[in-house]
Order: structure tokens, then sequence, then C-alpha cells
């Protein structure tokens, strides 16, 4: 057995609670090197007396490590444990925080047993259980759908420089509104949308609306603040949730705060807003933080009090006064971890069903203990799929050991709260890159459906929409009936299964095809998947080449 592979740690992602009664602990070994783990447990203050054992399961594996598992309902909130390990060659092992020892003197383990100090209900991970349930459509707003206003005339076309379906540029308009959307609801519901994300909606110069000026408004692009007040009052008559874009690492050189520093420099009371090395902004050479390598998006500085203020604001306005249901964060893991804490805060005072989804493209276990966001966009799950079904880089055993690994990545309750994707406004559409092969988009889709968290549709995943690298996969959604839809539409409606309403999933390779399991409130549910070029059997049942079946069962006790 290799010890070095061994690894736990307390009150962390292998030691945590995920309910007020309800702990979770996991325990890594090298792979295939244990053959039975015990836990032995009990109340920290007489684990020395009286000890109980519950055996670990197996609960996963990845690449390189096996992940068992246990969940303890507590009585005493105060947990001491340690683990007995048994390896392949039969040799036994207690393992603590001294690590792999052949003996244990519990009449000393107050020294070094693992623990949970005290489990205490307001440090508990939250889970908002309708992001569980939510199938998202994603909406970059210029390119989906131009409708008129109740009041045509006050429609302005003027600034639209494209004629739609055209491949857009990145200066181009197309004219998608707001009111566009409001139009297309009775569409999306139908398809088996619970849920939309819009691109930022705010007042800026550009075609996606990154580069803010105005924060309290909607652009008129969009057709004002009417237009999402119309918008917000079908979504809702519906039950459609609305999540909103947050750009707080960045705004517009032209925002009112930036151009007074711009004219004042350090007399101006804004000047500390921003990251700026001098007296005045200079763009050659550069002398402010900004967005990438973008001149004319400064970078704000959330160290500064007034600013967090200004932006905690804002976060709020948009609850309270039109009643959106949380916020996408917008390059999130370049604003500093204090706002972020004092953002939630503020936010989920106001409901703690108020979502806050970072886009961190990678391991993000930092921002999701708990006191920061709910959840993040699942870039890591869009690269499995990737080299799965595009690259090749991935076979069935591969994509399993990638998607246990993600798993381990994140508290259970997090893991129920992840916006899954395959592709977005940011990257290629998923429909191109596996070279407009739709059996192979659907069977992506399937496993995304799969995945415990959202999932994520961007628009025009339907059709399907073809697009490659920005702003190329922004292109004009064009409203046309396709049979794929309807596939999509039967696809989407499991998603109301109750199998679903869990967090757990299960993981394996069988001859070659990708088997997931959902079980839940007495339902289960088996995803098969084969990307291979053969037919194949797994779990008694065929799956064509490129195709997947469904399995529909009660869950065992």
């Amino acid at each position: 057995m290799n010890k070095q592979a061994l690894y736990h740690k307390s009150d962390s992602l292998y030691s945590f609670a995920v309910d007020a009664e309800t702990v979770e602990i996991r325990l890594r070994a090298g792979k295939g090197e244990l053959s039975r783990v015990t836990l032995v447990y009990g109340s920290k203050h007489k684990f020395y007396l009286s000890r109980s054992t519950a055996e670990m399961d197996l609960a996963c594996s990845d690449g390189m490590y096996d992940y068992f598992v246990k969940r303890l309902t507590l009585e005493d909130k105060r947990l001491a444990y340690v683990f007995y390990i048994q390896d392949t060659d039969g040799n036994k092992y207690y393992y603590s925080e001294d690590g792999a020892t052949e003996s244990y003197d519990f009449s000393l383990a107050y020294y070094n047993f693992f623990q949970l100090a005290y489990v205490n209900a307001n440090d508990v991970m939250p889970r908002v259980d309708w992001l569980s349930n939510a199938t998202v459509y994603q909406i970059f707003i210029d390119r989906f759908n131009g409708a008129e206003p109740p009041e045509p005339e006050s429609r302005d076309k003027d600034y639209i420089n494209m004629k739609w379906g055209d491949k857009p540029t990145p200066k181009s308009f197309a004219g998608g509104n707001l009111d566009g959307i409001t139009e297309k609801l009775g569409y999306l519901c139908d398809l088996g949308i619970n849920t939309l994300y819009l691109t930022p909606i705010f007042t800026a110069v550009s075609n996606h609306k990154y580069d803010i000026s105005d924060y309290f408004n909607v652009d008129p692009h969009f057709g004002g603040n009417a237009a999402f007040e119309r918008l917000m009052a079908e979504c809702k008559a519906r039950g459609v949730r609305v999540i909103l874009d947050a750009v707080f690492n960045h705004c517009s050189e032209n925002i009112a705060e930036f151009r007074d520093v711009c004219e004042k420099g350090k007399a101006s009371p804004y000047h500390d807003w921003f990251v700026i090395r001098g007296d005045k902004p200079i763009k050659k050479p550069l002398n402010y933080e900004v967005f990438a390598e973008c001149d004319y998006m400064p970078k704000w500085n959330t160290a500064n009090a007034e600013v967090r203020e200004h932006l905690c604001r804002i976060g709020e306005y948009w609850i309270k006064r039109y009643g959106i249901d949380g916020w996408r964060l917008d390059v999130s893991d370049e604003v500093s971890h204090g706002f972020w804490r004092e953002f939630r805060t503020r936010i989920k005072a106001l409901g703690a069903d108020k979502v806050l989804i970072g886009e961190n493209w990678h391991d993000s276990r930092s921002y999701l203990m708990g006191d920061q966001f709910d959840s993040i966009m699942n870039y890591a799950f869009t690269k499995a799929m990737l080299d799965h079904f595009v690259y090749g880089k991935l076979d069935a055993a591969g994509l399993c050991d990638r998607l246990n690994g993600l798993m381990m990545r994140n508290f259970t309750q997090v893991n129920g709260m992840m916006l899954n994707l395959i592709d977005s406004h940011d990257t290629h559409r998923f429909y191109t890159l596996c070279g407009k092969n739709e059996r192979k988009l659907l069977n992506a889709l399937a496993v995304e459906l799969f995945m415990p968290g959202a999932a994520m549709i961007y628009y025009g995943t339907e059709i399907p929409l073809e697009g490659g690298h920005d702003p190329d996969s922004r292109r004009c959604f064009i409203g046309r009936e396709h049979p794929f839809a309807e596939k999509v539409k039967d696809l989407l409606a499991y998603k109301k299964d109750t199998a679903f309403s869990g967090c757990d999933v299960k993981f394996t390779a069988e001859n070659g095809l990708t088997v997931i399991e959902r079980a839940a409130a007495g339902r289960k549910l088996t995803l098969i998947v084969n990307n291979t070029d053969s037919a194949r059997t797994a779990r008694g049942v065929r799956v064509m080449p490129d195709s997947y079946e469904i399995i529909e069962a009660e869950a065992e006790n």
C-alpha cells in the first residue's frame, strides 16, 4: 500500500456537514489498494471510552485514487473519528492525524483523532434547491430575437448595422432586445426551460454590454427599464426564474466615476475607486488595471469600502426593484474574496434562495465554502465533454474518472448547484466542434442533464446553431422549426423527474460505454451513452453507436 496516497483532513472537502444533522466523511487512497475501510467514530469527549463503527463505501475512483465515503447522522454534534483500513495484501492499519500506524492508543486519542469540533448550523453550506432542478437557457440578447415594444415608435433601430442572420463581427448590432425574449417565452417554456440567464442588460456602448457605464438602467438598445419590467412580469406569470450578469470586476471608461478621475486626477473623490499608478489614467503606457488587455474597461478597486458599498447596492437594487433570482458573477476569480463575502451577506439577506454563480473556469473550492458563491459555471465539465466527444482524448473509463474527480472537488451540496454547460458565449459552439454531428451533441446534452446541478442550454443549441470563436459563437437565433429541437425537448423533460432531486451520482464505464446513475425519492434513472463506432451492451441494454438509452426504475432502499 502506498501510504502517501492516503489523505484526509478535518473540516475540509473530506469532512463537512451536509446539513445541520448530517456529516459526510471522505477518505482518499491509492486506486485499488484498499479492500476495506471502517470508520471508528464517537463523541469527541467520550471517544476514549466508547466508539461506534461504520463501513465506508467505495463511492468513486478517478485516474489515480479511490474515494471512500460515509454519511453519519449525528446525535452529538462533536465528532471524533479515525479510520481502520485493510489493504489488498491483508495488512491492517489505523489512520489518524499521525498517519497510518499498525496500532492506535484510544486512551490518548484526544491528541491525534480527526474531529469536527462542533457542527454549527450557520456554518453549513446551504443548498438552493431550485437551482438543482433548473434548466437554464443562456441568452446573448442582441442575437436572440428582436420584437416591437407596445409603442413601436419608441424603438430606436438606427444602431443596427447587420442583417439578421449574417455572421457577426465584434462591432455588429443585430437588434435583439428584451421584448424579443418576452415574445419567445412560450417557445422556451414548451422546450422545457424554467430559468433564463441573460448576458448584461445594462447601459453600454458594445453589443455584449460587459463595458457598463450605468448599472441602474437597462440599455436603450434592449428596450430600457420598461422592457425589463415587462419581461419580469411575464416570467413570474410563467414561473420562469431570471439570473442577470453582474460585471463587478470592471466597468466602462465612460462611467461617470472614471470620467471624473480622468478629469481631476487625484483630486477626484473616485481616484481610489480604481487601481491607478499615478495621478490620472494614461493609456500609453497603460498605468491602470483593466479587464484582460482592454484599456476601455478599467478595473474596480474592491479593496475600497465605498466601491464595495456601491456594487452591493447595485446587486440589491435589481432584486428589490424587479425580483430577479440571482446573479452570474463575471470574471469572479479576479475580484477579492472579501468583497464576495460582503456581497453574499447582502444578497442572501434578501432571500436565501437568491443564487450567486461565479464565472470561475478552474478549481474554485476557496470560493465554494459557504461564504461566497453557491456554485460556478462548470467549465471543467465542458472540457471533459470536449475531451470525450470531440477530441477523443478520453474513452468511457477516462470520462468517468474525470467526472468522479470533479465530484470530489466540492461539497456534495455544491455539486447539486453547479451550472453545467457544454458551451457558452465565450466558447466555440459544441455543435461545430463535434463536426455538426447531432447525435454527439445530443449525447453530450444527455450527460449534462444527468450531472448534479443545473443544466444550461446556450441559446440556439436546440436548432442546432453553429459557431466558432467569438464573435462567431454569438450568431443570430433563427426561429425555424427543427426536428432536433423535439429531441432536446424530450431529453429536458427528464429534468423534472424526482430522481434528479438529490445531489448524488454514480459514474461507471461498462463494455466501453458510459453509465451514469441518479437516484432519489424512490426513483432511479440510468443513462447509458455509446461514444464508440459499434453497437454495445451494458446493463442488459444494447446501445447503437453515437446514441444513448435511459432506463427508468424504482430506487433500491
